[in-house]
């Protein structure tokens, strides 16, 4: 399990865009599982349908993004790289996410080769699927 400050240790992301909380299981190079609580207080919940509040596709995607990230970063030749977008295919969004939800987000690399990666990834809440599909991103050396 991976806290917060486990989490920043591996991510470059911070506040307002570190979009996981906490990392519940992971295999470096193959799989993790990540959990995002959604509170009103998140700061896209201001402008975001405001008086009902549903938390952005995009954001749930980037979350899933970052929990892939985690997968990927975590492999000793990728230590200090970018996991940065390249696609995204068949994303498919099923259920709302609204505060007081919590997103359980799941990605399993299915490729990573040559710095590339494509991972299949799905968000659920209380067992029901949110948002599913693939992405696909490059692994970039962020010193050169």
């Amino acid at each position: 399990m991976l806290s917060n400050v486990d989490i920043q240790k591996i991510l470059p992301h911070r506040y307002p865009f570190l979009l996981i909380d906490k990392v519940i299981e992971y295999e470096p190079g193959k799989r993790a599982v990540a959990i995002k609580n959604v509170t009103i207080n998140e700061p896209f919940f201001q402008g975001h349908f405001p008086g009902y509040p549903i938390m952005p596709g995009v954001l749930i995607v980037e979350a899933l993004a970052q929990t892939a990230g985690i997968a990927a970063a975590t492999l000793e030749e990728n230590k200090g790289k970018l996991g940065v977008f390249t696609g995204i295919d068949s994303m498919k969004f099923r259920k709302q996410v609204v505060p007081g939800d919590v997103l359980k987000l799941e990605a399993e690399i299915l490729t990573l080769k040559m710095g590339m990666a494509k991972v299949k990834v799905q968000a659920t809440v209380d067992d029901k699927i949110a948002a599913e599909g693939e992405i696909k991103f490059a692994m970039v050396d962020i010193n050169k």
